[in-house]
């Protein structure tokens, strides 16, 4: 269940839009943007709110700073005037998706998250040990041995009996001297025991027990049917991402998870196989062993805007 966001919550959230829109409008001056760093500096909410309005930008970034630009080089004074009001309407479309479901403000708000590309682990005062991947929140409440997985990925490491529950959208996953890990997708929960066994409370059906090596989807439903996975496959865990023989395009939809921006790539690729572990420290460098070794070809508008296209006349070739 997501939490309500405070009145204080969305007056910085709103506060961060209007700021971002304004500096995109291309209006902001030099008093504009000394006000903006005391607003900045001001209170830790603020900084936080700004740099994740700045995540959510780079994913609007190139085409319509670049349009206008080029046009505000024009000389007249209408044209340009015209421009930057559009602009500023422009502007407002990643800033209303700020305020929206694409950054909930329950996120902002729980008491761990991490950011794109961001991978963090932490002790629990229990001996327990919670790790959160990629674009992730949690809230924590030990007092009644609670974990709430609001978005994301996260592992959990139980040593003891006293069991940890985590609870998520499609129920609820009780853990005691077991490992695990919980990924939200947007319309199930898949959850993988790494080591020991867990138990399942689904919202709907019967409780079922979970056990090493084995994963399942929750949904709205109730739980699928339980099927076996590679344990060594969560190893976004020490901040590697793991291929056996996949499709070039499921290793890239998982890959674009730690990227900020656009990670676009040519239907001709979908089929090539990939294996190997990759740093997720350095996507970059990921997207050029690619290039090195499979025909494709990166083309960067920006550091936000990748686009793979095949490499013409060249001998397939596959990861190893």
């Amino acid at each position: 269940m997501h939490s309500v966001p405070s009145n204080e919550a969305r007056e910085v959230a709103r506060a961060a839009a209007q700021w971002l829109a304004l500096l995109e409008s291309g209006a902001a001056n030099e008093d504009d943007h000394a006000r903006l760093q005391n607003w900045r500096n001001s209170s830790s909410s603020h900084e936080s709110a700004w740099q994740k309005a700045q995540l959510l930008r780079q994913r609007f970034s190139g085409l319509p700073t670049a349009l206008a630009m080029a046009t505000l080089d024009r000389p007249d004074p209408a044209r340009r005037a015209v421009l930057k009001r559009a602009l500023g309407v422009a502007a407002l479309v990643p800033a209303i998706w700020l305020l929206g479901r694409q950054l909930p403000l329950d996120v902002w708000r729980a008491d761990l998250h991490t950011g794109i590309g961001e991978h963090t682990q932490i002790p629990l005062a229990d001996g327990s040990s919670l790790q959160l991947n990629t674009s992730s929140a949690v809230n924590i409440d030990l007092g009644v041995r609670q974990l709430t997985l609001v978005r994301g990925e996260m592992a959990l490491k139980v040593p003891g009996s006293a069991p940890l529950t985590i609870q998520a959208p499609y129920g609820r996953i009780i853990v005691s001297r077991s490992e695990v890990c919980v990924r939200l997708n947007e319309r199930d929960c898949q959850v993988s025991v790494v080591s020991g066994s867990v138990q399942l409370q689904p919202l709907h059906g019967p409780i079922l027990v979970l056990r090493e090596g084995q994963q399942i989807s929750l949904q709205a439903s109730g739980a699928g049917s339980a099927d076996t996975f590679d344990t060594l496959l969560p190893g976004w865990r020490d901040g590697v991402l793991m291929a056996q023989n996949q499709p070039l395009g499921d290793f890239l939809r998982e890959l674009s998870r730690y990227r900020p921006g656009l990670l676009r790539w040519e239907p001709e690729l979908e089929s090539l196989r990939v294996t190997g572990s990759f740093r997720l420290d350095n996507t970059d460098r990921v997207l050029s062993l690619l290039a090195a070794s499979l025909p494709l070809e990166v083309h960067s508008r920006t550091r936000y805007w990748v686009t793979l296209i095949p490499q013409r006349n060249a001998p397939r070739k596959n990861i190893t």
